[in-house]
């Protein structure tokens, strides 16, 4: 693996964590609603978070995969 490589990678990478920390995030709210802590419409919002979170990572995944196999054919 080039450096350049290993760059991109890393890349991805940061940008699929980011949207997985949201998900942790929104998904300790869902536990915090369900206990009582917060109200339900804040753990709707969570959820439509989480959701929405969920595809930013599979679309960097999807991309990660694309840009990966574009180094295999050069």
């Amino acid at each position: 693996m080039t450096n350049e490589e290993f760059s991109q990678l890393s890349a991805f990478v940061h940008d699929a964590r980011k949207p997985l920390n949201r998900i942790s995030m929104q998904a300790e709210l869902v536990k915090m609603a369900l206990s009582g802590e917060v109200s339900a419409d804040k753990a709707y919002a969570a959820l439509d978070k989480i959701i929405s979170s969920a595809k930013d990572c599979s679309h960097t995944l999807a991309d990660l995969t694309s840009a990966m196999g574009e180094n295999l054919t050069d």
